[in-house]
């Protein structure tokens, strides 16, 4: 098949290494030349050794998830006719602890609000899309998290 590559980079600067003063700040880099600014979620390491504007490892999970399931649905959406004109999904990442007492995130809620061109499909042809969706994403196939497609 594939692979999928990022570099993951970090360097110390300002803070104290042994007091656990430094900065967690970083960056990812992907092939097509994107670098994103990355953190620790502020939640969890606090300013200013993490950075609220850039993205953390959990977000990066939902909005990984919530891509895939979007990129399949509008896949599956084409090859059954149907045209879509816009796809917002506001997911969230629910963390708990697991039986070793470890934060993960146990659980993603999708919330997608499909908008179609001409006359939309069904309750259930919408239902069996998102269902089809959720069962060929590649990301969802790739972890143990509890994934929910919420529909209004």
């Amino acid at each position: 098949m594939s692979q999928h590559r990022a570099t993951v980079a970090w360097h110390a600067g300002n803070g104290n290494f042994r007091d656990g003063s430094y900065s967690r700040a970083h960056t990812w880099a992907f092939d097509g030349g994107l670098t994103v600014p990355a953190s620790p979620s502020p939640q969890v390491v606090r300013p200013p050794q993490s950075d609220p504007s850039a993205v953390d490892p959990e977000e990066a999970f939902v909005a990984a998830i919530s891509s895939c399931h979007l990129l399949t649905f509008l896949y599956l959406a084409q090859r059954r006719g149907l045209e879509v004109e816009s796809y917002v999904d506001e997911a969230v990442g629910v963390m708990t602890k697991n039986e070793r007492r470890v934060p993960w995130v146990s659980r993603v809620e999708l919330r997608p609000r499909v908008t179609f061109v001409g006359q939309p499909p069904d309750d259930e042809l919408l239902a069996e899309l998102h269902h089809q969706a959720h069962e060929l994403c590649f990301i969802s196939n790739s972890v143990k998290t509890e994934i929910v497609v919420c529909t209004p």
